[in-house]
């Protein structure tokens, strides 16, 4: 039987990279889906690459409120619940020292990163405590739990994921819903290929092969590595995890 069979999933950034992917695994399982980014061309092409009449797409930016509140009403009138929401929706930021960031960078990457997430979740959560029940699972970084130069904005918002995925755990658990965060690694998508760029202008293949030495597997991650982890914790197989935070990052936690 698949494992999320007739299971209604939200993912925001669901566009390209990790959000597309996973949403590509969700439909496999049985899933019936709802896509949420910022531009309608994006989703319109994802949808299409998707091939499925269940996907519901839905425009908005989830640093705003009312945008965050209209995603999640679409999806209820669409398919009647919400059984599993991956927080996904994500900027790297810009690349420079904490000294020379600007405050309006900074702003950006944290009301996309942490404003983000925490209207999802302020909106989301009110529809699976009624249901009792449901899986939401946040996307931090490997950059959550580690320290790392000249991306301070981008460290900080994935910080405060974790701070926000622990107290949604604990608010929600007594009506069943669960909430996780995932972790990764570097992985080769369009955010990668930025930080690349900006850590090295016109050097970016030589900067991806010095991060990727520093991973014990000897690689970065791909979008499917940390769809099959978001599927393991939006599924019933993880009926008794929550409030943790799951590195997928081939070793870069143990270093």
């Amino acid at each position: 039987m698949p494992r999320l069979k007739d299971k209604i999933a939200l993912i925001t950034g669901g566009a390209a990279g990790i959000g597309l992917e996973t949403a590509r695994l969700f439909l496999q399982e049985g899933a019936r889906v709802a896509l949420v980014d910022l531009r309608e061309e994006d989703l319109k092409t994802a949808a299409e690459s998707l091939g499925s009449s269940d996907v519901l797409t839905v425009a908005a930016d989830v640093s705003s409120p009312e945008d965050s509140a209209r995603y999640v009403r679409e999806t209820v009138e669409r398919f009647g619940r919400i059984d599993i929401f991956f927080n996904n929706a994500g900027i790297e930021g810009k690349v420079a020292p904490l000294t020379e960031q600007k405050i309006e960078d900074f702003d950006r990457v944290i009301a996309v990163n942490v404003r983000g997430p925490f209207l999802g979740l302020q909106h989301v959560l009110p529809v699976m405590i009624e249901q009792k029940s449901g899986s939401i699972v946040n996307m931090s970084s490997i950059a959550g739990l580690k320290g790392s130069p000249n991306v301070a904005p981008y460290i900080t918002s994935k910080h405060a994921v974790v701070g926000l995925t622990r107290a949604a755990a604990v608010e929600a658990a007594a009506a069943n819903v669960r909430v996780n965060s995932v972790h990764p690694s570097p992985v080769n998508t369009r955010m990668m290929r930025s930080l690349e760029d900006g850590f090295s202008p016109g050097h970016g293949e030589e900067i991806k092969n010095q991060l990727a030495s520093t991973i014990p597997l000897g690689r970065y991650g791909e979008s499917a590595d940390i769809a099959n982890l978001v599927l393991f914790l939006a599924s019933d197989e993880s009926a008794f995890i929550t409030g943790a935070q799951y590195p997928v990052d081939g070793g870069m936690a143990a270093t």
